[in-house]
């Protein structure tokens, strides 16, 4: 059984940092490129970032690029998002996908429905 489970959620100061991780259990990881979403109180889910495998390329939102990063570590089975700088807008509960495929994508649809964790709440306050 495929399971994704996001952590490292929590209440941060604007300006500042979360690393957030994706733990991915039940599949073969390094066939896998990973996404990772946010989805705001009464807004539609969107793309963060995301990570392929064999060359490892990333993609980010405009609204995150230079601010955030994304990484994985195909031996503990994770990928991470540091985040820094954090901004209020930056509040939501954020999820990993993965999808069978060697290049990711930004779009919610590219990934299957079961291959989504339940999320991490992110909240930026002073």
């Amino acid at each position: 059984q495929v399971q994704l489970v996001e952590s490292g959620g929590g209440l941060v100061q604007p300006g500042g940092s979360l690393r957030l991780s994706c733990a991915a259990s039940g599949l073969s990881f390094d066939y896998y490129a990973i996404g990772w979403f946010r989805q705001a109180r009464g807004k539609e889910r969107e793309g963060v970032s995301c990570i392929s495998i064999g060359d490892g390329s990333t993609h980010y939102a405009d609204s995150v690029k230079g601010r955030f990063t994304i990484s994985r570590d195909n031996a503990k089975n994770t990928v991470y998002l540091q985040m820094n700088n954090l901004k209020p807008e930056d509040t939501a509960v954020y999820y990993c996908a993965a999808e069978y495929s060697f290049s990711c994508e930004l779009d919610t649809a590219y990934y299957g429905e079961d291959y989504w964790g339940k999320g991490t709440l992110v909240t930026v306050s002073s």
